[in-house]
């Protein structure tokens, strides 16, 4: 299969704003859970309860997401901030 693989170099990852984003996602789940709460019964008596779990889940998922997305970029601003210290004292 290589011979007809195209052989180019990946792109850079693009980099936005990625806490801005899990936090607006997690936001997001939590308040369709919220939504769909009062219409519990309506949900259970359908067989489509599952809706309101997934909700649930998507925001506890979200919450671990934010606190992840967090910790990385301290750390990817920890890495900048010493190799901005590093390239002076090279000369």
């Amino acid at each position: 299969m290589t011979k007809w693989t195209p052989t180019h170099e990946a792109p850079e990852p693009l980099e936005g704003p990625v806490v801005a984003t899990i936090t607006g996602g997690t936001i997001l789940w939590f308040v369709l859970f919220l939504a769909q709460l009062p219409f519990y019964g309506w949900f259970e008596d359908h067989g489509h309860a599952w809706w309101v779990w997934t909700c649930l889940a998507g925001g506890g998922l979200g919450l671990i997401g934010v606190w992840y997305v967090r910790k990385r970029d301290a750390a990817l601003r920890r890495h900048a901030a010493r190799n901005a210290g590093n390239a002076g004292n090279t000369a």
